[in-house]
């Protein structure tokens, strides 16, 4: 992945060797996302079924939409409405016009009324030359906004059904130009996101055929639903791996005054499209993330995150907060300083998301958390006076396995000073005491348990310190306890190296021939 490609994340968590992983499965996951977006939010593809805010009338029939028809059926009559269509093309008489918009119209209501279309059948059928030449310019209004009403739905389908529309793209691309009006253009960004959102080929035709500026361009205005379509679409063409179309995006003359302009004014639904569109450009490009963390768009992700109760927003904002934190330590030095009234809304509105219902809240809380924990000593002290700790301990023995090790690694970081070199971490001694005697160390040893190798890492990493830094041989009487011991020695003849040295060791020089001889 090229440089820029994602957002480094700055957290050091213990030793080095675990940041160094952390960081490059942030990248994997930066472009990963999508599949969470799909599972959840029904974001990647999206099937048209009530056209978009135009002057035009377009009748729709609720009823017809309800009700699924056989699918042999569906399937003849979208042959018979494809030949209609044919025909209707080459006809030359009087009412020529209206004749291809009424075709049009029975094959997009086709395309339209099952939640299984039979997209299939009309490619076969020869839909998408005709669909194309549909969309050719100086086309009557209508026309063109069924012919990309139809393009859109087969758009939404599988794999081969979405590549089928190559041959559509130049045209698609080219009215979302300034030459056609806003419904055509925003039903061709529509059917161009839908495309975007199949993978990075397409992505890349897309791109090397002009389509990033002139989304950009449909993102400026204030024209909410326009606005909401292009940015859903844009985040799906930025989304990578290739971090050259976000870097691209950010320097488009007005995103920036728009991201931010429409993060102040906007409803929940139009903010959580921008809010998806920053996730990506502050998790590809370290041009972007500069560019951003300079704006007001962390005040404003901040404002959203304490005043929203939309899980479909607040996922994008707290992923957005996140990369930008990790990413540019120009946001953790000069604006989350302890003292300041950001940094505190910060840290209270990442706790509000620890106390979520939500596992994928408390886990992204988590995550910023550890790299907030991972700055200096009096970023580590701001949240360990917060109201975050108790929530976190009570998460790290109790959430389910994915958010307690985000939580670890906010515990590991809060108990180590930044350390110079790959010298040993220093400890920060009442954070580890009072972490420990609070029955932390049960968390842990459930890591070193795991057979996740980072997860079972930084549970040793931790023991490490609890056997270091406790005094009186607290510690490993701690560890013994909670059957730390037995956790370590599974490593003893274990497959990856550096566990099974680093468990070896903890247990040969805390636990060796002269343990307990004194008691």
């Amino acid at each position: 992945m090229a440089d820029e490609s994602a957002a480094t994340p700055k957290r050091d968590p213990i030793k080095n060797p675990v940041g160094s992983t952390a960081a490059q499965k942030r990248k994997q996951n930066a472009v990963s996302v999508g599949k969470e977006r799909r599972e959840a939010l029904f974001r990647t593809k999206r099937l048209c079924r009530a056209g978009v805010s135009t002057d035009t009338d377009i009748p729709i029939d609720d009823n017809d939409m309800m009700i699924e028809e056989e699918q042999s059926i569906l399937e003849s009559q979208t042959t018979s409405a494809v030949q209609e269509l044919n025909l209707a093309i080459t006809f030359q008489g009087k009412g020529a016009v209206q004749k291809k918009v009424n075709a049009l119209r029975e094959l997009r209501r086709l395309l339209s009324k099952s939640e299984f279309p039979p997209i299939e059948t009309a490619i076969k059928s020869g839909a998408i030359p005709l669909l194309a030449q549909c969309l050719s310019f100086g086309s009557q209004h209508e026309q063109l906004l069924e012919a990309a009403w139809c393009l859109t739905n087969i758009a939404a389908g599988k794999p081969e059904e979405t590549r089928a529309l190559l041959p559509a793209l130049p045209l698609l691309i080219a009215h979302i130009g300034e030459k056609s009006s806003v419904p055509v253009a925003e039903q061709c960004a529509w059917a161009i996101g839908n495309v975007a959102g199949e993978g990075d080929e397409l992505r890349q035709i897309l791109i090397s055929q002009g389509a990033l500026l002139p989304l950009a361009k449909m993102m400026l205005p204030n024209k909410g639903s326009t606005v909401r379509t292009a940015a859903w679409a844009l985040s799906n063409l930025i989304k990578g791996p290739d971090p050259k179309a976000a870097t691209e995006l950010i320097k488009v003359d007005g995103v920036v005054e728009a991201i931010l302009r429409h993060f102040r004014k906007s409803d929940d639904e139009l903010a959580t499209e921008i809010a998806w569109v920053v996730v990506y450009l502050s998790a590809l490009s370290t041009v972007a993330t500069s560019v951003l963390v300079k704006t007001d768009v962390l005040q404003l992700l901040v404002e959203r995150l304490a005043s929203s109760n939309s899980l479909q927003l607040l996922i994008p904002v707290l992923r957005s907060l996140g990369n930008l934190i990790a990413g540019d330590a120009y946001t953790t030095n000069a604006i989350l300083v302890p003292g300041h009234e950001i940094t505190d809304n910060i840290i209270r509105a990442l706790s509000k998301c620890l106390n979520s219902e939500h596992r994928v809240l408390k886990k992204e809380a988590a995550w910023v958390l550890s790299n907030i924990a991972a700055g200096s000593v009096s970023h580590k002290q701001l949240i360990y006076k917060s109201e975050a700790v108790p929530l976190l301990l009570q998460l790290l023995l109790t959430a389910p396995f994915d958010i307690k090790k985000e939580v670890a690694y906010v515990v590991g970081n809060l108990c180590v000073a930044p350390s110079e070199g790959s010298g040993r971490s220093t400890l920060i001694f009442d954070h580890l005491v009072s972490f420990v005697r609070s029955g932390c160390v049960r968390g842990f040893i459930d890591l070193v348990r795991s057979a996740d190798i980072e997860a079972a890492r930084l549970g040793l990493q931790f023991l490490e310190l609890v056997l270091r830094g406790m005094p009186n041989g607290e510690g490993q009487k701690l560890v013994e306890r909670e059957d730390g011991i037995d956790a370590m020695e599974r490593f003893q003849f274990h497959e990856n190296e550096d566990l099974r040295i680093m468990a070896n060791q903890l247990v040969d020089k805390y636990f060796g021939e002269d343990y307990g001889i004194d008691e």
